[in-house]
């Protein structure tokens, strides 16, 4: 029985000045993006510039906001109202928030996916669960005027603690577990001063929609929009698109001319962002993933296919990025079934959540198992790998699972 409630690690300093991208090193998020479209790295967008001054605005209201302290007359000071920022598919929602983030003047702070902070939530939830009283009661996140029985207020400030300012990349309600107990949750973390800023593909009003026992979850949305301006952005170009479709997304032979076809599709769409390495947890378990950024994943084949993984681990990869990039898929022989039966695994589930998936290969996808042990499973996977590089496809709206109704 774990004796400490397991944390992620405090983001106060998120990247080192001298690794991070040059926007990353600006006053704020208005300077940051008017470098990046004098530049030519972005188009001109009054959507987006929009969007922009009201996060430049949010980073102002930070530079002296301190949770806990007492201002004039002894008050506390208030907390400044979040940002919603909602709209299509590809229009820089998490770009946007990664120009506010990077320089955000509130520490400790961090950014991540909402369906891998929810699950985190659940697993501390649980922690909290199997403790005794006698262990709970020396937790340095006990809240002392909540009852010790209920896990929700003390979870709620140790995510605060390890972080003030949180930033969700996709928000999105889909599963009843999230949605009973976010409403709670989400008021404790208000109630301590944490600031959100979150991106999603969905107006509030419209989260968990037609899921089961939705009136019980209204008032969690009465409570977000209280707390966070919601602002559209309704930009017209579909960027993440563009930056796809500009090039090929699948890569064949292997060689030079690929991984260095992969490196300027990375680049172009994460924008030169700093990458961090990812963990996901699984079932207790951690999924290392080496390089990640802007909402887009890394890895190789041997990363994902040559491991012990399986169907949980893979859905879990396509539930939280909206874009995995694969690196040097082998032609695959009879003695690679199980390498071969993870793969068609792997696509299976980024075809599901709509990922998108950008590779460099050994050979076509006609030619990368012609037989073996699952060969014919495979020419599943083949229609799928042709299809994943339409233009119709990569214009699918990522998802994260189906809602329970």
């Amino acid at each position: 029985m774990s004796e400490k409630l397991t944390m992620p690690r405090a983001i106060a300093d998120c990247t080192h000045p001298g690794n991070a991208p040059k926007w990353a090193r600006m006053a704020g998020p208005e300077q940051a993006y008017n470098q990046l479209v004098a530049t030519g790295g972005l188009y001109p967008d009054p959507a987006q510039a929009d969007a922009v001054a009201l996060l430049q605005e949010l980073h102002g209201k930070l530079t002296n906001y301190r949770p806990g302290k007492r201002g004039l007359f002894g008050r506390t000071a208030q907390a400044p109202k979040g940002l919603y920022l909602w709209g299509g598919v590809g229009r820089g929602k998490s770009l946007l928030m990664d120009l506010f983030y990077e320089n955000a003047p509130l520490s400790p702070r961090r950014r991540v996916h909402f369906h891998e902070f929810m699950a985190e939530t659940h697993e501390r939830i649980a922690q909290w669960r199997a403790m005794s009283d006698s262990v709970r009661k020396r937790q340095p996140h006990l809240v002392r005027r909540a009852p010790i029985d209920d896990p929700l207020p003390h979870v709620a400030r140790a995510a605060f603690q390890s972080a003030h300012l949180l930033c969700f990349d996709e928000f999105q309600v889909t599963d009843i577990a999230d949605a009973m107990i976010l409403g709670r949750f989400f008021d404790w973390l208000f109630r301590f001063g944490a600031v959100v800023v979150a991106t999603s593909n969905r107006h509030p009003d419209d989260l968990y929609k037609d899921g089961l026992n939705r009136n019980v979850f209204l008032p969690s949305i009465d409570l977000l929009k209280a707390h966070m301006q919601v602002h559209e952005l309704g930009a017209a170009r579909d960027y993440r698109l563009d930056q796809l479709t500009g090039a090929k997304v699948y890569h064949h032979p292997l060689g030079r001319a690929a991984d260095a076809a992969m490196d300027t599709a990375w680049e172009r769409l994460t924008m030169a962002a700093q990458e961090e390495r990812d963990e996901l947890h699984v079932r207790g378990r951690t999924l290392l993933i080496p390089r990640a950024a802007r909402g887009a994943a890394r890895v190789s084949f041997t990363d994902l296919c040559a491991s012990a993984l399986g169907a949980e681990d893979f859905l879990t990869i396509a539930r939280t990025y909206n874009t995995l990039f694969m690196d040097h898929i082998p032609a695959l022989s009879p003695e690679k079934r199980n390498e071969a039966k993870r793969f068609v695994t792997l696509i299976d589930a980024l075809y599901e959540h709509k990922t998108k998936f950008v590779c460099s290969a050994d050979t076509s996808p006609q030619d990368l198992y012609p037989k073996g042990d699952g060969s014919f499973e495979f020419e599943r996977t083949i229609s799928r790998l042709m299809e994943m590089q339409s233009a119709e496809y990569l214009g699918e709206e990522h998802t994260h699972g189906e809602v329970a109704t």
